[in-house]
């Protein structure tokens, strides 16, 4: 079996697909209100180019596949390339991180084509603030898009809830009070700051706390099957467990084991570098697989070693930057 590592001995095997820079919210933390400049469609990979590199990728030993966005499922015929990809040789994991507001219509087809797991980002169960932080008026239907996936059998299912700055303790409650009432995994993620915007100080602590509070004890869990990053525990009389994310109060930089693909065809090492490879311009010039896999592994010689909170610093050793800047979440795929 093939496996890679970068120049600081972790191995890379897990890779994230942003199939679309196009999203159905505006959440405060990802992106604009307005002004918002997506990639023209003709220049966002296709699903046959994001086939052909996780090929690639597999040949190198990446095993694991996340789809993200934007929001994914605002790109039709995303079932296809679940099943497209979940035919590759080597691929054995691919899963979906979404905001499950099209989920509901969605969920048995993607089951179908063979999807592993499902991550759902709602950040409150408040009606009001939900629309507030993602200017939408889609609670409803994000709850919807959870039933739909549970419903389904989708093997493994969690939300995804951000700890941003603005966020409020009431709202970490609500949330992880899905886990006593669904079996699903609710995970709490340190915001990570993109575009400039001043490191916050990570909140998992206070989150901690407060469920503790309310809920009783929590009691460390097993780790993640599917490789995530997220420290669990459990809940007496919870079907799911909770999770903390702290890129920000406990980097695990250490045990970093992903890479990224932008919808641009970027391959960016680090969510806070533009170090890394331009992959779309090798596809459509006419490479073939050696070249591509070659410039693949010469980027993950340059992957840092950690990050400082801050995007665009860099280590001494870094290359310079040859991905282009995002401005936002919502164009890199988190």
């Amino acid at each position: 079996m093939v496996t890679m590592h970068d120049s600081s001995g972790r191995h890379i095997h897990y890779l994230r697909i942003s199939v679309t820079d196009r999203c159905n919210l505006r959440c405060r933390y990802c992106m604009p209100e307005t002004g918002v400049s997506f990639i023209p469609h003709e220049d966002v990979l296709s699903y046959e180019e994001i086939v052909r590199l996780a090929g690639i990728a597999a040949s190198l030993g990446v095993d694991r596949i996340r789809l993200t966005g934007g929001e994914p499922l605002v790109r039709k015929g995303l079932p296809s390339l679940v099943s497209a990809l979940k035919s590759v040789k080597g691929i054995r994991f691919v899963g979906l991180t979404t905001n499950g507001i099209l989920l509901g219509e969605q969920a048995h087809a993607l089951k179908d084509a063979g999807l592993d797991a499902v991550n759902i980002s709602i950040d409150t169960l408040d009606a009001d603030r939900y629309t507030a932080n993602t200017r939408r008026p889609e609670l409803a239907r994000a709850l919807a898009g959870l039933d739909a996936a549970l419903a389904a059998g989708i093997g493994s299912v969690k939300v995804n809830c951000v700890l941003s700055p603005d966020s409020l303790p009431d709202d970490w409650l609500a949330v992880a009070g899905l886990a006593k009432r669904y079996p699903a995994d609710v995970r709490f993620i340190e915001w990570m700051p993109l575009a400039g915007e001043q490191r916050p100080e990570g909140r998992a602590d206070e989150a901690r706390a407060m469920i503790q509070d309310t809920y009783g004890q929590l009691e460390p869990a097993a780790s993640e099957s599917d490789g995530g990053p997220a420290r669990l525990s459990s809940l007496p009389g919870f079907l799911g467990k909770i999770g903390f994310i702290e890129a920000m109060s406990r980097a695990f930089c250490d045990r970093c084991n992903r890479l990224r693909l932008t919808a641009a065809g970027d391959l960016k090492l680090c969510l806070f570098y533009d170090v890394g490879v331009a992959l779309k311009p090798l596809l459509r010039s006419g490479a073939d697989d050696a070249i591509i896999r070659a410039a693949i592994e010469q980027a993950i010689a340059v992957k840092p070693r950690a990050h400082q909170g801050v995007q665009l610093r860099r280590e001494a050793a870094a290359s310079e930057p040859v991905i282009a800047s995002v401005r936002g979440m919502y164009q890199t795929g988190g």
